[in-house]
């Protein structure tokens, strides 16, 4: 049921996505991220907080310097290197060995990151905003987390359809920059420029939405970024420190539709869920019984 992938990493042991869902822990160092903005701005409290995520089964530590949430202020490139390479330096100082992401759409972000120990970038823009985006990645090798946020998409195309041509785009980018398609993780971009209603019909559908189109089409990693959103805080009418239960739901069902990677702020409650639905699926680990 789900397409398998190995991503090869630099200096570390490749990430292999397939039955096994992968936990990417949220570690935010902003002072207006919609959720949690503040908590971890200072670095022994941003290292406290990767080490209690790792402890609960992260697999992956995305950092992020740069609230994207609507109406956030923006950010310059040497205030964004001022909160996260000091996070970077730190976690890689102390001999945390797990894969490091780094959350940023500035191309000279991600090359400072990447040269101090990140080894995967995180693309709210889709390789399709910094043209050198694509060039960096390729120069270290690393893969990108490519997501769907498309402002400006014809509503008269259907969601899927639009979403696919973004992506074959975003394909034709990395491998201009000499980046394989296969070093590419797909996110559908819940919640950014999409209703709640195109949020839930992504969530039904999300192989469709991430397969590329005639020309690139083929099975992405994907990932599932839905924790403590708008789409689950609109239906449920509660705020972003009550939808656990809401992202624990959407990631389940992203899974059973083919999710690999789920960005949480939560590690070890969707974890305990996500193992749930893995044992349902291709059953318990055999030791079990």
């Amino acid at each position: 049921m789900h397409s398998t992938h190995t991503i090869a990493l630099p200096k570390r042991p490749p990430l292999q996505l397939g039955q096994t869902a992968r936990i990417m822990g949220i570690l935010n160092v902003t002072p207006d991220s919609f959720s949690d903005g503040g908590q971890h701005q200072l670095i022994e409290a941003a290292l406290a907080h990767a080490r209690l995520m790792l402890a609960e089964g992260a697999d992956i530590i995305d950092i992020g310097g740069e609230s994207t949430r609507p109406g956030a202020e923006l950010v310059g490139v040497q205030q964004e290197l001022d909160r996260v390479m000091p996070v970077i330096d730190a976690l890689i100082a102390e001999g945390i060995t797990a894969p490091i992401s780094i959350d940023t759409y500035k191309p000279l972000v991600a090359d400072q990151a990447i040269q101090a120990g990140a080894c995967i970038i995180n693309d709210v823009h889709g390789l399709r905003g910094a043209p050198e985006m694509a060039s960096v990645a390729a120069l270290y090798d690393v893969p990108v987390i490519a997501m769907h946020w498309d402002k400006a998409r014809d509503p008269d195309t259907p969601l899927t359809d639009s979403m696919n041509r973004y992506f074959d785009a975003t394909i034709g980018k990395a491998e201009q920059a000499g980046l394989s398609g296969e070093r590419l993780i797909l996110d559908p971009g819940f919640g950014f420029s999409k209703s709640v209603a195109e949020n839930y019909a992504i969530l039904n559908n999300l192989r469709q939405a991430c397969a590329g189109t005639a020309r690139h089409r083929g099975a992405f990693a994907i990932l599932v970024g839905t924790s403590r959103k708008s789409m689950i805080g609109k239906l449920l009418d509660v705020p972003a420190d009550q939808r656990l239960a809401g992202t624990i739901a959407s990631n389940v069902l992203g899974y059973i539709n083919g999710g690999h990677i789920f960005r949480v702020h939560d590690v070890r409650a969707n974890r305990d869920a996500l193992r749930v639905a893995e044992a349902t699926l291709y059953g318990p680990p055999t030791e079990l019984g």
